[in-house]
């Protein structure tokens, strides 16, 4: 899994994203946290309907060529490669994408990124001020998620364009310049909304974090 991303994100970019989210944390109360994933969810049914499809074409193309037509004949085919493209579309990002639709895309990202805002604990913050920006590659998506401290002062529009930003960077093969923007994107808006305190500390931790 983390090989997927580390194909995304080098160890040496992952390290200049994780040193632009503590220079942005110099400016602001908030805590800014970047999480990369190879995928949101495993999408079992999208195997079973690739490997379907694959056993059924592949069936009827052996028979025909084989003279080998009885049900059970065919059956046996059938099973056979149904196996084999199960197995390898569950491998393949490329050809699990013609499975899965946008919307179960979507959905899936969504509710494992507000899951991992609460399970990276991004709301536990004096003020309220985390903002997670969540990558699942996979589905090519991004959510930026912000703590209702922040919500109450900035649109949600600006959340979406630094989602965008992303995703483009992404599909650019240029992550690590895309997120360090990101960064420096939310930095600036908390900085404007929540700037330093003399007492702040460090709340969250400022590596980027790889997988679930």
């Amino acid at each position: 899994m983390r090989d997927r991303v580390e194909k995304v994100l080098s160890r040496e970019q992952r390290a200049a994203v994780e040193k632009r989210i503590r220079a942005a944390e110099t400016r602001t109360a908030g805590e800014i946290v970047v999480m990369v994933v190879p995928s949101s969810y495993h999408y079992p049914l999208a195997n079973v309907l690739g490997g379907a499809l694959f056993g059924l074409v592949f069936a009827i193309i052996v028979s025909l060529v084989t003279g080998l037509g009885t049900m059970w004949h065919f059956l046996g085919f059938f099973l056979v490669s149904f196996a084999l493209g199960n197995e390898a579309i569950k491998r393949s990002f490329f050809l699990k994408r013609f499975f899965v639709t946008a919307s179960d895309m979507e959905e899936e990202v969504k509710e494992a990124a507000v899951g991992s805002f609460y399970k990276k604990e991004i709301y536990n913050t004096v003020d309220h001020t985390g903002i997670l920006i969540y990558v699942s590659l996979f589905e090519h998506r991004v959510w930026v998620l912000a703590d209702k401290g922040i919500n109450a002062r900035v649109e949600a529009a600006l959340w979406e364009e630094i989602a965008a930003l992303v995703v483009a960077g992404v599909r650019e093969k240029r992550a690590a310049d895309a997120l360090a923007e990101a960064v420096d994107r939310c930095g600036d808006i908390l900085a404007e909304h929540f700037p330093r305190k003399p007492d702040d500390r460090n709340e969250l931790d400022d590596r980027l974090i790889v997988g679930q």
